[in-house]
């Protein structure tokens, strides 16, 4: 007998992916919400925050996110306006600016975070046996490197290695 075209292990690994993040993402909008927080505010505000000196290049912030560089632009004057990201410029370069988290975004940050984290332990890596988490960690990223290499770049270039270009 042979196999219905649609019965492909590669449309259901895609499914299965899609029908996960589309979950965890639904259930981390609303706890983020409760902060008064969207989700992509709370994506550059989590990036800026592991990021070297907690900043980074604003092309670099968009390429690190789905934004594009108008877009980040807007999420980034929202959070600038409440006081939790500031613009840095590059001394050097006059078309480059930083992103900064300010010390009241890291306190917001705090804030969110210990609820955020339970959300994911919960919903998604507390599911998980240690060896399958990292097996997929192992295999998210052999992925990400492939659909979207620029997501790690900036990661350490900051406003001082501007300054010393």
């Amino acid at each position: 007998m042979t196999q219905h075209p649609f019965d492909d292990a590669r449309i259901t690994a895609m499914g299965l992916f899609t029908e996960a993040f589309t979950g965890l993402t639904a259930r981390a909008s609303e706890q983020l919400a409760r902060h008064g927080i969207s989700l992509v505010e709370f994506e550059v505000l989590i990036r800026l925050a592991r990021s070297p000196q907690s900043q980074l290049r604003m092309t670099d912030l968009a390429a690190q996110t789905q934004l594009t560089t108008s877009g980040i632009t807007r999420v980034v004057d929202r959070l600038e306006r409440t006081g939790l990201v500031c613009r840095q410029a590059c001394p050097t370069d006059r078309r480059s600016s930083f992103a900064v988290l300010t010390d009241a975004g890291r306190a917001r940050m705090a804030e969110v975070l210990p609820g955020h984290l339970e959300l994911i332990e919960h919903w998604f890596t507390g599911l998980l046996a240690p060896d399958q988490l990292a097996q997929m960690l192992d295999a998210l990223r052999v992925v990400r490197d492939a659909v979207r290499p620029e997501a790690t770049s900036g990661a350490a270039r900051t406003a001082s290695e501007c300054a010393a270009r």
